[in-house]
């Protein structure tokens, strides 16, 4: 079987490259297609690939600013191509990777992130007063409108669509009209269930994981630790980086980015992982878990899937004084809390089901015929 992968971009591994890493570990000949590749920045599994990149790979300083060459994604992608003999095209997508054109006789197999969040429902997350400069927030209203008609025009190609969440496939419905099997992403949960769990949670603080970027809502974690008696400790940086640079609550500290060795510690001790934003997924949880620790998220999104009320606090509406509401009934909670339910909560999205489900759904795309678009 011939395959190839492609995948937005590989500029940092996130919980999308570990998808894609998984897909390298079972398509180990196939070759990957992505906008934007910066050696060194994704796992060696990728690394060994043969990796073809865009034309936009040529232009300078890309890797710090590729976001304000999202008019040009679409094109970029469609530019690909790719070889003729090939049985399955599988797209990693959260932006535009699905838009991919697929040789006559192929399969087109989708693993959805997300649909395109910052043109879509998350629109304001990234482009709202305050968020963006006018000029930006310009831009990106002038080119919505496009971007959107893209989309969903480009889901026509695509013959089966896998989406990481229900969650997800809830949106690929509103948004393409189209229904999605689901195959939760693999987690590396190995490094996280070998630690001991007994005595967890002895460090005292809370802890907040991730990407600094603006849907995850850093600064409800802040103004919440604002009025709250307790340590926040926050590991990660990027775009809402610049929230942190400023004077910070006595007891909020910030790490910056940690490597992976330091992370299962850093879980393992924490009280709890706040996680105040809608995710499409979230992966952050199920390590917390796998620690042995729980989660106080809240009520949306992925969290609903991945977070029990046995192994997490929940929180509604979004805002600081929810989050701040469920931190005072924390201690309640944390009575009664047991790290080994949390523990084996977690292993129920682990690599080799990942790995298992998706070669399922690979068979079935194979299975049935092309959409009436190709």
């Amino acid at each position: 079987m011939r395959v190839a992968l492609v995948h937005d971009w590989l500029i940092s591994d996130r919980g999308g490259e570990k998808v894609l890493d998984a897909l390298c570990e079972l398509f180990p000949d196939a070759e990957i297609f992505t906008l934007l590749h910066k050696p060194g920045s994704v796992p060696p599994r990728i690394e060994a690939h043969r990796i073809h990149t865009s034309f936009l790979q040529r232009v300078p300083g890309i890797f710090d600013r590729h976001r304000h060459f999202l008019p040009l994604f679409p094109a970029a992608i469609e530019r690909f191509e790719l070889p003729r003999d090939l049985d399955v095209v599988i797209s990693s997508s959260h932006c535009v990777a699905k838009g991919v054109r697929v040789p006559k006789g192929a399969r087109h197999l989708s693993y959805v992130h997300a649909p395109m969040r910052y043109m879509w429902d998350l629109f304001d997350d990234y482009f709202a007063p305050g968020r963006a400069s006018p000029a930006v927030r310009f831009a990106a209203t002038v080119a919505r409108p496009a971007l959107q008609a893209w989309d969903r025009q480009s889901a026509l190609g695509v013959d089966r669509f896998v989406a990481n969440s229900h969650h997800i496939a809830r949106k690929i419905a509103k948004v393409y009209g189209r229904t999605a099997s689901v195959v939760h992403p693999p987690v590396d949960l190995d490094r996280f269930t070998t630690l001991p769990i007994e005595g967890s949670g002895q460090g005292g603080y809370f802890l907040w994981v991730g990407a600094l970027a603006p849907y995850k809502r850093i600064d409800l974690a802040l103004e919440a630790f604002r009025r709250f008696d307790a340590p926040l400790w926050i590991a990660g940086g990027g775009q809402e980086a610049r929230r942190l640079r400023g004077p910070l609550p006595k007891n909020v500290r910030w790490l910056g980015r940690v490597s992976d060795d330091e992370l299962p510690a850093l879980y393992r001790d924490a009280r709890a992982l706040i996680f105040p934003g809608e995710e499409d997924f979230g992966i952050t949880p199920l390590e917390a878990q796998a620690a042995g620790r729980p989660v106080v998220a809240y009520g949306r999104g992925g969290a609903l899937e991945t977070v029990t009320h046995e192994t997490g606090v929940f929180f509604e509406p979004q805002s600081a004084d929810a989050l701040l509401d469920a931190l005072r009934s924390f201690d309640a909670f944390e009575a009664r809390f047991s790290p080994a339910k949390a523990r084996a909560n977690a292993q129920r999205f682990s690599r080799e089901r990942f790995l298992r489900e998706i070669s399922a759904q690979v068979e079935a795309v194979l299975s049935q015929g092309a959409v009436a678009s190709r």
